[in-house]
């Protein structure tokens, strides 16, 4: 009876539409003649899979973001424990103020953030491009080569905040005796927090993780947003917009739910090998 609501929800909000997604990615629509006649729908079998496999804007959309995972994962959780230490930290003050603060851009929606940082990456409105052509500094941030990192910016600016409360909040449940047994031994803040704290709090930071993973392979709301602005972002700049482009712009639905049964299976993989390494480090830590 407890679980009934959630079953359902379960059902009706994740199973249903990925159950439907699958039987989309089987079929297809056929068009015959001048096109004057309504399109039938066929079976297709695996016919939209092996196209997507074979589609190389799709490889380099998968590449661009496992880089982008690559860099900017680590990045933003190091960025969060370093945080989370210094909020945790007995000499830390207006710790409620800073909680408040770290939350804050995690609270603005994705959109609203990435048209602010807009203003601050295009040359014709941002002070910052203005003030680094007159140092003489590359400002182009919304290239070729740029964009991804600015992309992986807004990311890490809306993210680390959340991240880091998490953290801390992991940190909050580790008694603190253990942290004065560990000074009256002699050991001072920096070895309490990495002998003690971090491999204590090493679930919370697996936990954020694999979070972040799932976020990188679902990178739509930046790259989308940014896309007007630039040239430099194509339609399917990740997988998540090369589904939609398929399924919405292309009117192929059959190939759009392919990309995204893939990407499914993809993220499962990914997530499942990123927390049993995780747990095999936190295991071989601990047995230091």
């Amino acid at each position: 009876m407890f679980l009934a609501p959630f079953g359902a929800l379960f059902v009706a909000m994740y199973a249903v539409p990925v159950g439907y997604a699958v039987v989309e990615s089987l079929h297809k629509m056929k068009r015959s003649g001048l096109g004057l006649t309504p399109p039938e729908r066929v079976w297709a079998g695996f016919d939209n899979y092996r196209r997507a496999l074979d589609d190389d804007a799709l490889w380099s959309g998968v590449g661009r973001v496992l880089l982008f995972g690559i860099v900017q994962v680590p990045v933003m959780l190091g960025l969060a424990l370093v945080l989370a230490l210094v909020l945790d930290s007995q000499s830390a003050r207006l710790k409620g103020l800073f909680r408040a603060a770290y939350f804050l851009p995690y609270a603005i929606p994705g959109v609203v953030a990435t048209i602010l940082w807009a203003f601050l990456y295009m040359p014709r409105s941002s002070p910052v491009v203005s003030m680094l052509d007159g140092l003489g500094l590359p400002s182009d941030f919304l290239g070729e080569d740029a964009v991804l990192w600015s992309i992986a910016n807004v990311v890490t600016w809306a993210w680390t905040g959340y991240n880091t409360l998490v953290i801390y909040s992991a940190l909050q449940a580790v008694p603190r005796e253990l942290f004065e047994a560990a000074a009256l031994d002699g050991c001072g803040p920096w070895r309490i927090a990495w002998r003690i704290k971090v491999p204590l709090v090493a679930p919370a930071i697996a936990l954020t993780t694999v979070f972040s993973v799932i976020g990188t392979l679902q990178l739509y709301t930046e790259p989308r947003v940014l896309r007007p602005l630039t040239s430099t972002i194509s339609a399917d700049y990740t997988p998540i917009m090369s589904a939609y482009h398929q399924a919405v712009e292309n009117n192929d639905y059959g190939q759009g739910a392919a990309v995204s049964v893939l990407l499914a299976l993809g993220t499962c993989v990914l997530s499942f090998a990123v927390l049993k390494i995780s747990a095999r480090l936190t295991k071989g830590r601990a047995s230091l």
